[in-house]
């Protein structure tokens, strides 16, 4: 007798791959710590990482839902990112995560 798979282990390996790419997580997790918009030159910094994967990182992490980038005509056109609530609903998981690697030297 076959079984199938269920369909949400998918969905958590696309997730998963997302958040395990080069700076998706730090992203994440600075964005949560800030809990303020924040600009890509801020985001940049924070990370330590090239202006080339920091722009990729933050499309696929718009793309899927989990920040949104803002922006806001000041003297000049400001552009800002933040998570949205599916990712405040990731947030404990991230940094729950965060703690266990950081508890256990890894």
């Amino acid at each position: 007798m076959a079984r199938d798979c269920d369909p949400n282990f998918a969905r958590v390996d696309e997730i998963l791959d997302l958040l395990t790419k080069s700076k998706s997580l730090h992203i994440l997790l600075i964005l949560d710590n800030k809990n303020t918009p924040m600009r890509f030159s801020e985001i940049k910094f924070k990370v330590e990482s090239s202006s080339t994967t920091i722009s990729r990182r933050l499309k696929e992490l718009e793309n899927a839902n989990l920040i949104v980038k803002t922006s806001k005509n000041l003297p000049q056109k400001v552009i800002f990112y933040e998570l949205t609530e599916d990712a405040r609903a990731l947030s404990p998981i991230m940094v729950s995560f965060y703690n266990w690697v950081e508890a256990r030297n890894l």
